[in-house]
């Protein structure tokens, strides 16, 4: 396959300075590809291009930054095969999945599109008018991670542009050839240094993160990493969005359909293989129905077709990487020595790439690492309750608080415990689900800030508030 072998900085394809470096297709254990590496000198390079681009591009019209979006999401639209596979080769998921991907990244590109910059008339009074503007911050980083790579890297771009802003992107190393590409094709839409990325590992990130001329940082990741940042995000007092782990938990409500509700309660655990941050990761079942839940979910991930997810059929790929596989494997392992039962999967699947079945895991409490800590990977422990206040005590008994659901016929009632789970979102008979127009972002320690929406896209901006006296 052709992968872009360049970084993009100041609109020109460049070289990485920094010896290449090997991107891992998940479902072979194997490079398919070799990755440009960047340089901290070329990290100050692009930024100072996205500084010099944003003294201008700040002023762009309104209604040209939407128009400027939507030729990007044609241009996606246009690449939708390539970007797809791209996807598949370097994350793992099926090709249906990774085009699910991409539609999304074209739909939520149009979305952002037409999203308006609000100004609000605080007072317009025979003394005064006031009113509240909002203006770009000016160059935005960008830090994105493996798991919806083509994606994340949307959700952060896309409102950075269509509020003024410039920006510095940079992808997983595990994940870079989809977002190089989603950056070649936005280079064909805006001005030169508008959008610029960068690659590696080695202190790219760092060098990112204190920088003094980057305003803001977006970053979708792990809480140590997103801390790390915070930390060295004073000395600038740069704007933050901070999307970071999650530990979601879903409670199964007592005396429930379960024909209606199990086949969505496992969708959405294992969607993306369960390398998703908003993803269910802890159900809790009240012991009249926990067994049947268990078993009706072990018959479930026993018919998924597990496999490379460039072959036909496949539903369900592997792993992303050895070490998020080693975790999965520590924390199953973990949880049998524990007295855990494994219903399904349980153990890596033979021969090479990092797959790993849908596991069910069952006779398991709070305490356990397998319920305490994130997977991130396709595991989900099942625990059972006796009580509703019991199960809202264990679900909270968390120091995440990204998302977090509850399942029921009876809407008042999943209505009244879910307002009192401890998340950023609390979805009735569903779960990690994201739309463009729902602001998203976590509680506690799944991070700061808030994506999606007009609140979303005020992130990226600085309030100014224009006070006009009059007499």
């Amino acid at each position: 396959m052709q992968t872009v072998s360049t970084l993009f900085i100041n609109g020109q394809a460049v070289a990485g300075e920094r010896e290449a470096f090997p991107v891992i297709n998940p479902a072979t254990g194997e490079a398919f590809a070799q990755c440009p590496a960047a340089s901290p000198e070329q990290v100050d390079a692009a930024v100072a291009a996205a500084q010099s681009a944003f003294r201008t591009f700040q002023h762009t019209p309104d209604a040209e930054l939407q128009a400027m979006l939507h030729r990007v999401a044609d241009l996606i639209e246009a690449n939708a095969d390539e970007l797809a596979r791209v996807v598949t080769l370097e994350q793992g998921k099926p090709l249906s999945v990774a085009h699910m991907e991409v539609a999304g990244a074209v739909g939520w590109t149009r979305y952002t599109a037409e999203l308006q910059v609000p100004v609000k008339v605080i007072e317009d009074s025979e003394e005064r008018l006031a009113e509240l503007h909002h203006k770009p911050l000016g160059v935005v980083g960008s830090i994105t991670p493996w798991n919806w790579p083509l994606l994340i890297a949307v959700w952060h771009i896309m409102p950075a542009l269509r509020t003024g802003n410039s920006v510095v992107s940079k992808p997983s190393s595990m994940t870079p050839f989809s977002t190089l590409k989603l950056v070649e094709l936005i280079n064909q839409v805006v001005p030169a240094g508008v959008i610029n990325i960068v690659t590696g590992e080695g202190g790219i990130g760092r060098a990112m993160t204190q920088h003094p001329e980057i305003n803001k940082i977006v970053f979708t990741g792990s809480t140590p990493t997103g801390q790390d940042i915070m930390r060295k995000a004073a000395d600038n007092l740069k704007r933050l969005t901070l999307e970071l782990g999650g530990n979601d938990a879903g409670i199964l409500l007592p005396g429930e359909d379960l024909d209606a509700l199990v086949p969505g309660i496992f969708q959405t655990a294992f969607i993306n293989m369960g390398q998703t941050c908003a993803a269910l990761k802890r159900l809790y079942v009240h012991e009249s129905q926990y067994d049947e839940v268990c078993q009706r979910l072990a018959d479930i991930a026993s018919e998924q077709v597990v496999g490379n997810g460039l072959d036909e059929g496949v539903n369900f790929g592997p792993v992303q990487n050895k070490a998020q596989l080693d975790l999965v494997v520590e924390l199953v392992e973990d949880a049998k020595a524990h007295g855990a039962r494994v219903l399904s999967g349980g153990s890596v699947q033979p021969g090479n790439g990092y797959f790993y079945p849908p596991t069910i895991v069952a006779d398991v409490r709070n305490g356990v690492r397998l319920v305490d800590e994130e997977q991130f990977g396709p595991v989900l422990p099942v625990i059972p309750y006796s009580d509703v206040e019991e199960a809202i005590a264990m679900a909270n008994d968390n120091v995440n608080g990204l998302g977090g659901s509850v399942w029921g016929t009876d809407i008042e009632q999943a209505r009244s415990v879910a307002m009192r789970l401890e998340s950023g979102t609390a979805w009735i008979n569903n779960h990690a689900e994201v739309l463009p127009h729902c602001p998203f972002g976590g509680s506690k320690m799944s991070g700061i800030g808030i994506e999606f929406g007009e609140e979303g896209l005020l992130e990226y901006t600085q309030p100014q508030l224009l006070s006009i006296k009059r007499n």
